[in-house]
């Protein structure tokens, strides 16, 4: 699966964040929900427009993310 298949970011829809594909729903709000310890069923419950896809997406994406930048012990990202 490409996460790119699921997410996109537009300026003019949530201020240009990463949201999951034909939806106002952040990525962020995706993994925080994941982070919280919400189940996938949870999740999707919560929010009925995304599909189980979307859920595994936004961790890719996020794991991508991480591979691209060294987070300091201080907890700032540096580019």
């Amino acid at each position: 699966m490409n996460w790119r298949d699921h997410i996109t970011t537009d300026p003019g829809i949530c201020h240009g964040q990463a949201c999951i594909r034909g939806t106002r729903i952040p990525v962020a709000v995706v993994l925080d929900n994941l982070a919280a310890n919400l189940s996938h069923a949870d999740i999707l419950q919560s929010y009925p427009s995304l599909t189980a896809a979307d859920i595994v997406a936004a961790t890719r994406y996020a794991a991508d993310l991480a591979r691209e930048r060294i987070v300091n012990p201080e907890l700032r990202v540096v580019a």
